[in-house]
């Protein structure tokens, strides 16, 4: 036990070692939150206070996920392969298996990833004659997913005029071709599991006895519906405000467990690192917890491991700035360390270069690239510090390429597989029945899509009726036969050779890239069943080949560490998020710019960017520069910059100017540009 507890600090240490109560965790940048969840994790199993099937512990990635796995099996001897740890997403999607005829699923429904979503969409925009320039299908997606993400079903989406009523019915058109094909996206997993949850009691009431502990990371990044789910683990009783989802009511009322108690709630995140909004994020989910649980223990982990302490002054400095705060100030004892180092540039080509040899000038001091990173706010503006980095021959990688369950090969390699599976996957159908090419041109598919919903069949039990389709139709089902009795690494590469996708890409003049992610899939199939084992768990699929279908949709989206030469990391500051680097480059710190136009308006949107300055900041730890330039080419338009309002944000001593420092008043506006 002592082992456990060796090294924590003292917050720490009781944050682990609480009672079970409702817990807020308020964890700043670098101050040990994995830590701290992991260990909470094996003191609770440790001291008897709860077994391994009875925690629940929600992360926000699947890296996360499988780390918090790994480091528990190193602390506990325990078999941890059966704990419900994992996303939002993957937790849901085991409840869901685990009850699919309560749901209403079939049991080996498949998970659309977000591109097989947009595509779906496109196909029921085309079915039903919809202009695609009046509603475009990705802002169609959004709508559908706002809605689901607000636990709201078509019947219950607000529509004051004929454009929004329009969207609800393709919201409705949607869930049916959904349901027909089988099909669920990454919201409905989250929306569907909390109906199955709302209105079937004792599925309810059982896993509310079972769950007595539910951890939460990264509970900053929640969104509404997300939180509603949480709570009704939890048995919470109804909130003030209770979410007006769909024929439900005030669910929570009547959720507490059969003991009367609810769980556990222990909840880390940093109100500070706030930075998706965007994507439906709810910072104050934390102040409502804290308010509706009643929490009595919020404690703060104050002390960073990560940073200097110039930085971190910095970075309180900055948030500071920020009204709906619950408050805390980082330190560290490893020192001061060096002031953070300003440069402003004539324009954004020469702000490239200095960055250039800065890079140049740390690499010949013994600091590898790939422990360097350059942060920019905007996609935009990595166009002109390639060209510098290419141009002096320094090798730089973009992070957050096309992730391996993304790639083209990959995914026609999976829609084969999804066929297999369930032959009325339209989606994947669509996808490889015209690859490699067998003449089934767009006509074909118009007349085989006209015949199937006249006949309100599948696209592929159409086919069978004869046409050119018919063929791909008699290879899906050779296909099924020949892959029975066979392993699921046997059964992925039975499928590369007989749908004809190995002989087309090594026929294909650069295929041998894709051949290699070909070969890559075979591994990640191996790799899965040693991994999982055979799925005969509570919550898991039937057949191993339906598990590693839902673990590559599931994959899609996940950021994928990048691995190789020692190369200069760009990226958006979004994407630095859960990252650190021994120098940091934050470019572009212009009004405009960063904070973004588009945020400066309001007020709740400036408090965002001020949330994503602080994220970039606390990235570095031994050494940061920040950078503006005067003009810069922007979407097509040279534009004069004011300094970055977070500049006067940040104490002057912490602060040396590379280039002297041009006051905002005394730069005139070059006649012709545009001022941001």
């Amino acid at each position: 036990m002592s082992s456990f507890l060796s090294g924590l600090n003292p917050p720490q240490h009781a944050a682990v070692t609480l009672p079970p109560q409702h817990a807020l965790i308020l964890a700043g940048a670098g101050s040990g939150k994995t830590r701290v969840l992991t260990t909470r994790i094996a003191w609770l199993i440790q001291t008897g206070q709860a077994g391994p099937h009875g925690i629940l512990a929600v992360t926000f990635t699947n890296k996360a996920a499988k780390e918090m796995m790994v480091r528990l099996t190193a602390m506990l001897p325990i078999n941890t392969r059966g704990m419900w740890i994992g996303t939002f997403h993957g937790l849901c999607n085991r409840m869901l298996r685990a009850h699919h005829r309560d749901a209403g699923l079939p049991q080996l429904f498949q998970i659309l990833d977000s591109a097989d979503q947009l595509a779906a969409v496109k196909r029921l925009l085309k079915a039903l004659n919809v202009d695609d320039e009046k509603f475009p299908p990705r802002d169609v997606v959004n709508f559908i997913n706002g809605q689901k993400e607000a636990g709201l079903r078509p019947d219950a989406a607000e529509a004051w005029d004929d454009y929004t009523r329009k969207r609800v019915e393709l919201y409705r058109e949607y869930e049916a071709q959904c349901q027909r094909e089988g099909v669920v996206d990454f919201a409905e997993l989250l929306l569907r599991s909390y109906e199955l949850l709302a209105r079937n009691e004792p599925i309810r009431l059982h896993y509310q006895s079972r769950f007595r502990h539910i951890l939460v990371d990264e509970f900053q990044d929640t969104n509404v519906l997300q939180y509603r789910w949480l709570k009704l683990l939890a048995g919470h009783p109804s909130p003030p405000t209770p979410l007006p989802l769909a024929g439900e009511g005030s669910v929570e009322s009547r959720s507490r467990g059969s003991n009367g108690m609810g769980a556990s709630l222990f909840c880390v995140g940093d109100d500070d690192q706030s930075i998706y909004a965007f994507r439906g994020a709810e910072v104050g989910n934390m102040r409502d917890f804290e308010r509706e649980f009643r929490v009595d223990n919020v404690i703060r982990l104050e002390q960073n491991y990560r940073s200097h302490g110039n930085i971190l002054d910095a970075a309180n400095a900055i948030i500071k700035n920020n009204a709906a705060r619950l408050g805390k100030n980082l330190w560290t004892d490893a020192g001061t360390g060096e002031p953070i180092r300003v440069y402003e540039a004539f324009n954004d080509t020469e702000e490239a270069r200095w960055i250039v040899e800065e890079v140049k000038s740390l690499s010949l001091d013994g600091m590898a690239r790939r422990e360097m990173a350059l942060l920019y706010r905007s996609n935009a503006q990595s166009r002109v510090l390639e060209h510098a980095l290419f141009s002096a021959g320094l090798p730089y990688r973009v992070y957050g390429g096309l992730r391996f369950f993304e790639r083209q090969e990959v995914k026609h390699a999976l829609a084969y597989l999804r066929l297999i599976a369930n032959a009325d996957d339209d989606g994947a159908f669509l996808r490889v029945v015209n690859f490699p090419a067998r003449g089934i041109g767009a006509r074909s598919i118009e007349q085989l899509q006209d015949a199937a919903k006249a006949t309100k069949v599948s696209l592929c039990e159409a086919a069978k009726e004869g046409g050119k389709a018919a063929a791909f139709a008699e290879l899906i089902r050779k296909l099924k036969e020949a892959c029975e009795g066979l392993t699921l690494p046997e059964t992925v590469e039975q499928v590369l050779a007989l749908s004809g996708l190995r002989t087309h890409y090594q026929n294909e003049k650069e295929g041998q890239d894709r051949l290699a992610n070909l070969d890559e899939l075979v591994n990640a199939a191996a790799n899965f069943v040693a991994e999982e084992g055979t799925a005969d768990a509570e919550g898991e699929l039937s057949g191993d080949l339906a598990a590693f279908l839902s673990h590559a949709s599931l994959e899609a989206g996940e950021h994928q560490a990048g691995e190789g030469d020692d190369a200069l990391q760009l990226m958006t500051v979004h994407s630095a998020k859960g990252l650190e680097f021994d120098a940091v480059f934050i470019s572009g710190l212009e009004e405009g710019l960063f904070p973004h136009e588009n945020s400066v308006r309001e007020e709740k949107g400036l408090e965002e960017e001020r949330r994503l300055m602080y994220v970039a900041v606390t990235r570095a730890r031994q050494r940061l520069y920040i950078s503006h330039a005067q003009t810069r080419m922007l979407h097509g338009q040279t534009r004069y910059n004011l300094p970055s309002r977070f500049f006067d944000e940040i104490p002057e001593e912490l602060l040396k100017w590379l280039t002297p420092r041009m006051g905002r008043t005394q730069a005139a506006v070059p006649q012709g540009l545009t001022f941001a």
